[in-house]
């Protein structure tokens, strides 16, 4: 069986390519800090609840009137909005903030390892469905 033509396998892959490319990125901003006019770059945001929406909702299955049915609770009614993020000014000769680059980063590296986490953790399932020891 071959996971990659598993979407979410795909779309985990496809996060985890994204990340591994802006951490590239970020490393190369903080590499050129002291550059004179160097300008910090970063790559295109990758949606990835748009991915995750744009797959087939998953409903679960009776297979036994003695099972219960599933339910999807509903979705929380927070309203998420983008904080203004303030950081000092760097000098006028390169854009490069050292801290944003660094945070930035760090932001980088922690949504890597959860998404490597999400990956184990649903290779894990498919070999329990499977009968194989975890």
């Amino acid at each position: 069986m071959d996971i990659s033509n598993i979407p979410l396998f795909e779309r985990i892959s496809q996060r985890m390519a994204w990340l591994g490319e802006r951490t590239r990125v970020l490393s190369q901003n903080i590499a050129n800090a002291d550059t004179p006019g160097y300008r910090p770059k970063d790559v295109v945001p990758l949606d990835f609840d748009a991915e995750m929406r744009r797959l087939e909702p998953v409903e679960p299955r009776r297979t036994s009137e003695r099972h219960l049915t599933g339910t999807v609770p509903p979705a929380g009614g927070f309203d998420a909005r983008k904080s203004k993020k303030f950081y000092e000014q760097a000098r006028e000769e390169n854009a490069v903030v050292i801290e944003e680059q660094m945070m930035k980063l760090s932001e980088t590296q922690v949504t890597y390892n959860m998404m490597v986490n999400l990956y184990r953790k649903h290779i894990d399932m498919f070999k329990s469905a499977i009968g194989r020891n975890v």
